[in-house]
């Protein structure tokens, strides 16, 4: 029998744990707001509070889920921030959605020896 793998051990870091807290209003997307606290609950003013927003675009594949983080100190300024997020997450998107067709495009498939074609081993003739 082949020796057991040893797994990683898993643990929380009780030094950077956050409660999180999701707005939404139901037409648009979320806002997640991470609130730093310390290993009893307490808010830990020490550390920012972090916003991200969170939205879905309809394209012709699908659906295509959208993160983003806000440079927000409040709740206020992260939906006052929130459509020009938006607009920059569908940008990059586009453009990371650009960049593999243009990768994939270049490719260049080269086919293996023997590998069925016409060649050396005289491939595609039916033989008994």
């Amino acid at each position: 029998m082949a020796a057991e793998q040893e797994l990683p051990e898993i643990k929380v870091d009780m030094n950077s744990l956050y409660r999180e807290e999701v707005f939404t209003d139901r037409k648009a997307g979320t806002i997640r707001c991470l609130i730093p606290i310390d290993v009893h609950g307490a808010a830990d003013a020490s550390r920012p509070v972090l916003y991200s927003g969170q939205t879905q675009l309809l394209t012709p594949g699908g659906v295509l889920p959208l993160s983003f983080d806000f440079d927000a100190k409040t709740l206020a300024e992260a939906c006052e921030q929130f459509p020009a997020a938006v607009k920059s997450a569908i940008e990059q998107a586009i453009s990371e959605a650009q960049e593999m067709r243009r990768e994939s495009a270049s490719r260049i498939v080269v086919p293996e020896v023997g590998a069925g074609g016409a060649g050396p081993s005289g491939g595609g003739r039916i033989k008994f």
